[in-house]
């Protein structure tokens, strides 16, 4: 069920319509969408009702009275990893290799607002794709039960 309801709402009309107006076949639409107006209205729309992506899990503190990024369940956090390789195959293409999802999520590690043991989770997930490849990571996905 969560595979068939994965990112559902880029059928919507605030995502799909930016989707095709922005669309350019080598990156996401949403960085043409933010060089036009300064930020992604598709974008915004999709991180908050897919929870497969970890700008979903912020909350405010009551404690600190700050925005927290909050740890994904594991669940997700699996459809996280599964999306960002989808992703870099399509946008990479023949380019593509076991190590550009991990490249590419290390490019924006230092500026990134994640839960730590979300982050050192979808990493070392990457890392076992680049070393191990994808038939034995995925394998080891499926039996993953907490972190």
């Amino acid at each position: 069920m969560q595979g068939l309801l994965h990112d559902l709402s880029k059928y919507s009309y605030d995502e799909f319509f930016g989707g095709v107006k922005f669309y350019q076949g080598t990156r996401s639409p949403h960085e043409a969408e933010r060089e036009k107006y300064g930020f992604s209205y598709a974008w915004l729309h999709h991180k908050g009702r897919n929870k497969h992506h970890f700008e979903y899990w912020v909350d405010y503190s009551h404690v600190t009275k700050k925005l927290i990024p909050v740890k994904m369940p594991l669940k997700y956090v699996k459809e996280m990893f599964c999306d960002r390789v989808a992703a870099s195959k399509i946008y990479m293409k023949e380019n593509y290799t076991d190590a550009s999802s991990l490249e590419y999520f290390l490019r924006a590690k230092k500026n990134r607002f994640i839960n730590q043991e979300t982050s050192d989770l979808i990493e070392s997930l990457l890392v076992m794709l680049k070393e191990k490849g994808e038939k034995e990571t995925f394998r080891y996905i499926r039996k993953l039960k907490e972190y």
